[in-house]
């Protein structure tokens, strides 16, 4: 159980992009948690893309540990390399450099990450966990409240966008079964810029936060902390 209660909400958002500002002001507003995927190789003037009729630039360094402050920083790969793509050595250098560079700009120490593009393999899994991670999200949705398997294999509940997202929450918030129960949003906050939908984070903050049966966290917090697991 969290803090005695056997459902958890959590939420994982990637890229460390421009409307991670706006994201995190609403969030906060709910005193909800995120962990927060960064690419600490690419958080330059440079690293931008058009999406929609959105320019989405990510961050530069400065800053970003006050606004994150109370989220929990995990690695998203130094460069947002496809780590299937790269030979045994390359993969550990975006795994092991962007960790450590985040945890010199955060001062804090990482426990997980999210694969970039959600490619992984066998291989790419094997690697991550020697490399001390502990968690790994994909991007592969689950559609249910269970614990993960495979932490190195996390598949998140839903990304935002996911048409049966109300249902999915209501069935969360009704459930009072025995067995630990987790509710994991992602996705990336430019989405809802591109998308005209900032009121729909609105509308799932609103829902979901507040319930004194609820647990609210970081992954780590979520899939680490949990002694009922």
């Amino acid at each position: 159980m969290w803090d005695g209660k056997n459902k958890a909400f959590t939420m994982s958002y990637d890229d460390g992009v421009e409307q991670d500002r706006k994201f995190v002001k609403i969030i906060n507003k709910y005193s909800l948690k995120c962990t927060f995927n960064l690419n600490s190789g690419i958080m330059t003037p440079e690293s931008h893309w058009i999406c929609g009729l959105t320019d989405v630039r990510r961050m530069l360094p400065s800053g970003l540990p006050e606004l994150y402050n109370g989220h929990e920083i995990a690695v998203h790969c130094r460069t947002h390399a496809n780590l299937t793509e790269l030979d045994d050595a390359r993969v550990r250098r975006e795994l092991l450099k962007d960790k450590t560079a985040l945890e010199e700009l955060f001062n804090c120490k990482i426990n997980g990450m999210a694969y970039p593009y959600g490619a992984y393999d066998d291989r790419v899994v094997d690697i991550v966990r020697d490399c001390g991670f502990a968690f790994a999200r994909t991007v592969a949705d689950t559609h249910d409240f269970k614990m993960p398997e495979n932490p190195l294999k996390f598949g998140a509940t839903c990304h935002h966008d996911y048409r049966e997202l109300d249902r999915l929450l209501d069935r969360f918030i009704g459930y009072n079964g025995e067995d630990p129960a987790i509710f994991c949003i992602w996705g990336h906050s430019y989405e809802f810029e591109v998308n005209g939908n900032w009121d729909r984070l609105e509308a799932i903050c609103q829902k979901i936060a507040g319930r004194a049966d609820i647990f609210y966290g970081t992954n780590s917090q979520v899939l680490l902390e949990n002694p009922a697991k």
